[in-house]
């Protein structure tokens, strides 16, 4: 069961007829992080394309529709300009998508044995809700390699191959973001196979790259004619791995928030390609259900360069969400398809969020429970109702809003 929350109708008027709002849902560690709404847990994930997709080089016709199970659930890219078309600067093709996201994924335990016995079985029942959304986002919280590297010296590692490729794609994912404290798990070493693997199997992972041109850079998406961005970076770096991991100019890394000024530039430039600019984020405090100072120091400071949408994750914990100023803000998407040792880190919940280029029409969070298994499973309608009401309360502690306070504004 879903508990969604409107928004009024746009007050610009709307090209080519009256605009039909879509109403939508969002979701609710161990190692890493947390749950949110109604005690959820979410993930971090990093998704990129190669690096000539993601700067927008290879445009392709987008998907405007998931089936259940599809593998083809790539991400199209479009062109990284915008052409004088005489699209609304607010509202874009005026036609709205939904984009929905999810937290903390690996594969280590019960998972990874479903993942190598039927890897369309290892999402369960919530790939319906994951494949409804017209774009899914969600955090890959671990590293990706094809049998190279060693765990770095820390006391979780985890670690993956590409056959994880196949169950993201079967469960309706679209993009995944490595850009978190576990994407380099295996090394540096490791790091390169996880460059390879991208390339490789030809899905969406950003957040990471060969530099950081790479690594910031947004996966563009073209959705019912909208052109949406999706950026990610991390937060959350070990202290002793933080020049080793961090993406530069001339060093393969992660995508690191903790460079604000690279991270508000990415975000800047992305304004300018397209018509939803969306952040997605490794961030937060582990087993806090509300959000630090860090987040929210952070996120004015995105919304104020252009971000419509800024979405995050790591602890473990659900977190709630609602607009700052126009914009909409996701502080915890808690876990997600990840171990969980406690109620709070059993929370998960998908987070669906429906947007007409930068007007944000809708927000919903769909509730799930991690079982033994590691899987999310939807919530009943009973539980989902408690779930969220938890989720709503939860706003309290992050200075958002349950409804827009102004109204988006054209970027120059």
């Amino acid at each position: 069961m879903a508990f969604k929350h409107p928004r009024p109708a746009h007050n610009p008027p709307l090209p080519r007829g009256a605009l039909a709002l879509m109403l939508f849902g969002g979701l609710s560690l161990v190692a890493c992080g947390g749950t949110t709404s109604a005690d959820v847990t979410a993930s971090e994930a990093t998704g990129a394309s190669t690096p000539a997709e993601s700067a927008g080089a290879t445009p392709s016709d987008a998907k405007t529709a998931k089936a259940p199970g599809s593998t083809g659930g790539e991400a199209a890219i479009t062109t990284t300009t915008k052409p004088d078309d005489g699209r609304d600067p607010i509202l874009g093709s005026g036609k709205p998508v939904t984009i929905a996201f999810a937290g903390d994924m690996n594969f280590e335990g019960p998972t990874g044995s479903r993942l190598d016995a039927d890897p369309a079985s290892v999402f369960g029942p919530v790939t319906d809700i994951l494949s409804s959304a017209d774009l899914t986002v969600a955090n890959l919280e671990t590293a990706v390699t094809k049998g190279g590297g060693s765990p770095v010296g820390k006391q979780f590692t985890f670690s993956t191959g590409p056959r994880a490729f196949d169950a993201i794609k079967a469960a309706g994912i679209d993009v995944v973001s490595m850009a978190n404290n576990h994407g380099m798990d295996y090394g540096e070493s490791g790091f390169a196979e996880s460059l390879q693997v991208r390339d490789e199997v030809g899905f969406p992972i950003i957040g990471m790259g060969a530099n950081d041109a790479e690594a910031f850079a947004p996966h563009i998406a073209e959705v019912n004619g909208q052109r949406l961005a999706v950026i990610a970076a991390t937060q959350v770096l070990d202290g002793s791995f933080i020049q080793s991991w961090t993406a530069t100019a001339d060093h393969a890394g992660l995508a690191s928030a903790k460079r604000e000024d690279r991270l508000v530039q990415a975000v800047s430039e992305a304004r300018k390609k397209a018509d939803t600019v969306i952040v997605f984020l490794h961030w937060g405090t582990e087993t806090q259900t509300c959000p630090n100072e860090a987040q929210q120091s952070l996120t004015p400071k995105l919304t104020a360069a252009g971000a419509d949408i800024v979405v995050g994750g790591h602890a473990h914990r659900v977190m709630s969400g609602g607009f700052s100023g126009a914009a909409f803000v996701g502080y915890g998407l808690g876990n997600f398809l990840f171990q969980a040792n406690s109620d709070l880190g059993r929370r998960s919940g998908v987070l669906k969020v429906t947007a007409t280029g930068r007007h944000i029409d809708n927000y919903e969070w769909v509730p799930a429970l991690i079982n033994g298994a590691n899987q999310p499973i939807p919530a009943d309608a009973a539980a989902a109702q408690n779930l969220t009401a938890s989720w709503n309360e939860l706003r309290g502690c992050t200075g958002l809003t349950d409804a827009a306070t102004a109204e988006p504004q054209p970027v120059s």
